[in-house]
């Protein structure tokens, strides 16, 4: 009988290398000698991880059952494909994961560890905590596929958990998929997010305060679990902010359990919408663990994540006798920040993203940020540990030394990842700079934080303020992007559409040179839709769809040195 070794072997196209299997073809706008480049891959100082699905598609969920091997023979020795499964060499559940990631040629994936019966397995990855839930992320739209490592990092030099990250290179079924990062999933662990382990009999007095995790995040499907919050993002708004359970999981969590958490909630947004809730002695420092939530603050901000407090954004409550406040956390999901986003302001240096409210889109930021905001104490203590930070963890130079290290270690591996998946020097949703070089994404980012630094230096607000709304008035924007309507546009088989054009409205603040162009999701040019001087006021443009097949494009808008972009679906062709 083969060995699992030899399984998963025979899938490769020899023994000593795997042929580079392009997804398509290579865009040619590229330098044709890179093709020459796309021969082989046979070793790399990275560990190789190498998976085996025995022909079955990995899917969004279930979980399907694969063999993994890991080769990875220690800090500075080179791993090659021949060498054996010195790491892992066992059964796995995989599943695509992410939201918006998932239309990305290159998937990202959850990994559940398992034994030969197929029972989770708690393993220490590549030298990470024993678990048995793990992520292989891909950072498609990230070229310098390391904006969630430097997050994470900065987290845990301020003393919180946030995922630990292990670099490596991917095989799966024989094709050679590239770079990923090896992460830990946010899970309630002794070794993760620490918070007392609950039980379904957890259900009085000590036990039941603890510990939880939730979120607010976009849906998992229609079986997301939790509970709407009963106070409005902002006035008159039309949306709601819905908190997820996570710990205990939307499965296990008992309906006493439920009560507890949402009782707890709503009690501390009851007191935030009090005219007293900054009170010293009864105000919401008695609720939250504040320097919690100043960090977390600084760490969106400096990353100006577009995401940031109102996706992805976990917090977590221990039992009552270990902690009783409310504690935000950890830190997740950073691929679009750090300048890489070319919507909701995400690549501008000046602005607050505290304060980034968008009335059209489905998640909005919770009330109680704004207010936290308004309060002369929070504000102090943010100042306060702002120029902290700058003393010795958030400098330049330490920045810069770090993203040095890591383009270092990454540099062989990273060429490889890009001749597999070549979109340097081509849009990717949604990218706000387009390098032509992966050393060009390295100083764009560089320069961005600096310059990002350099800003929030300059106004972060003043002890006694009244928060950071008063700043972002001073920079408006110059320009809004609508949807496009009808969307999604519907089509049959065969027939011609139903909504054979479509319509796309923006708004100029004031005259400029405008460029507006349809891209599909590999980030080719489908067509120019505006390249030129607009003046100010409204625009339309409409778009004939008959040319396009089934799928889904983006539209980007480009004013000035500002950009963004959105999506268009096209349905049934």
């Amino acid at each position: 009988m083969k060995t699992r070794k030899a399984l998963l072997m025979a899938t490769l196209a020899c023994h000593a290398s795997v042929t580079l299997v392009l997804a398509q073809p290579l865009d040619p706008r590229l330098d044709r000698k890179a093709g020459a480049a796309l021969a082989s891959f046979t070793s790399s100082n990275l560990p190789i991880v190498v998976i085996d699905t025995h022909g079955q598609q990995i899917l969004d969920e279930p979980k399907i059952t694969a063999d993994m091997g890991i080769i990875y023979n220690g800090p500075g020795v080179r791993n090659y494909l021949t060498d054996p499964f010195n790491h892992y060499n066992n059964k796995i559940g995989i599943e695509i994961r992410g939201a918006s990631s998932q239309m990305f040629p290159k998937k990202q994936f959850g990994i559940e560890t398992r034994d030969a019966q197929g029972e989770d397995l708690d393993v220490a990855l590549l030298g990470l905590p024993e678990e048995s839930d793990w992520i292989l992320s891909a950072s498609y739209s990230d070229k310098t596929l390391m904006r969630n490592v430097l997050a994470y990092k900065l987290a845990n030099d301020l003393g919180y958990y946030a995922s630990r990250t292990r670099y490596c290179e991917v095989v799966l079924n024989g094709d050679y998929h590239g770079v990923y990062m090896l992460m830990e999933k946010v899970k309630r662990d002794k070794n993760r997010v620490n918070v007392a382990k609950m039980n379904a009999t957890d259900i009085a007095g000590d036990a039941v305060t603890g510990g939880y995790i939730f979120k607010i995040d976009k849906l998992a499907g229609s079986s997301t679990q939790g509970w709407n919050s009963a106070h409005l993002p902002y006035p008159g708004a039309w949306q709601q902010i819905f908190y997820q359970y996570d710990y205990p999981d939307q499965d296990e969590i008992v309906p006493e359990q439920k009560a507890y958490l949402q009782n707890y909630v709503a009690a501390f947004e009851g007191l935030m919408a009090r005219p007293d809730y900054a009170d010293p002695q009864n105000g919401y420092s008695r609720w939250l663990d504040v320097d919690s939530f100043v960090d977390y603050f600084i760490l969106q901000e400096i990353a100006r994540n577009v995401d940031g407090y109102r996706l992805s954004a976990f917090m977590h409550k221990d039992r009552d006798s270990k902690n009783p406040k409310l504690k935000m956390g950890p830190l997740w999901d950073f691929d679009l920040a750090f300048g890489n986003a070319d919507y909701y302001d995400g690549a501008k240096i000046a602005g607050w993203q505290v304060d980034f409210q968008v009335q059209s889109d489905a998640f909005p930021l919770p009330f109680w940020w704004q207010k936290l905001m308004q309060d002369s104490n929070f504000v102090n203590a943010l100042k306060a540990r702002w120029e902290q930070l700058r003393k010795e963890v958030i400098t330049v130079p330490r920045l810069n030394a770090y993203i040095d290290s890591v383009a270092n270690y990454i540099d062989e591996a990273q060429a490889r990842n890009f001749q597999r998946w070549p979109i340097l020097g081509t849009y990717v949703w949604p990218n706000a700079y387009i390098g032509q070089s992966y050393s060009d994404e390295l100083d764009y980012f560089k320069n961005w934080l600096q310059m990002r630094i350099a800003w929030m230096d300059a106004r972060m607000p003043e002890r006694g303020g009244t928060g950071t709304a008063k700043h972002a008035q001073a920079f408006p924007r110059a320009f809004t992007l609508a949807q496009n309507f009808p969307n999604p546009i519907h089509a049959k088989e065969g027939e011609s559409f139903d909504n054979p054009s479509t319509t796309i409205a923006f708004h100029l603040e004031r005259s400029a040179f405008v460029s507006l162009k349809i891209f599909n999701v590999s980030g080719q040019e489908i067509t120019a839709l505006v390249e030129g001087e607009l003046p100010a006021g409204d625009h339309e443009r409409s778009f004939f769809l008959n040319t396009l097949a089934s799928g889904v494009y983006f539209y980007r808008l480009q004013v000035g040195d500002g950009a963004a972009s959105k999506k268009l679906l096209v349905i049934g062709r």
